[in-house]
């Protein structure tokens, strides 16, 4: 899979970033020299987490057969401490539905083994960079 983005004309830092065929608008903050007209890489990031967490507890239940009615995500960002080195995520899953404190405490484990988080936390990511003329 390709994620792309295009400066988006006019912008002073704005891309328009397309995965398969969803569209979003990213841009940094004011402060960056940007618009904010859309979250910046550090928020998609951050929503990477939340998403992976919710959705990995949503096929679990499922899975499961048991009834989650709802779940609302939050992911809170300390990055007081970036520049040295550790980037500090608290993510924070309400869910709604009947359900035991037993079958909690079995969502709570598996919302932290959701695979994003793994490439967050253990997994070595390799990445490799070209800048290319534009033709």
């Amino acid at each position: 899979m390709t994620v792309q983005l295009a400066h988006v004309p006019g912008a002073p830092m704005a891309q328009t970033l397309t995965i398969r065929h969803h569209t979003l608008r990213v841009d940094g903050g004011v402060a960056e020299g940007g618009t904010d007209d859309g979250p910046d890489p550090h928020d998609l990031y951050d929503a990477a987490l939340g998403a992976c967490k919710a959705l990995t507890l949503l096929w679990y239940a499922r899975r499961k057969g048991w009834a989650v009615e709802d779940v609302r995500t939050e992911v809170a960002r300390d990055a007081s401490g970036e520049r040295q080195g550790t980037y500090r995520l608290a993510a924070r899953l309400q869910v709604s539905g009947a359900l035991t404190d037993a079958q909690l405490q079995e969502l709570q484990a598996v919302a932290h083994k959701c695979p994003v988080h793994k490439l967050m936390t253990a997994v070595t990511t390799e990445i490799s960079t070209s800048v290319e003329r534009l033709s």
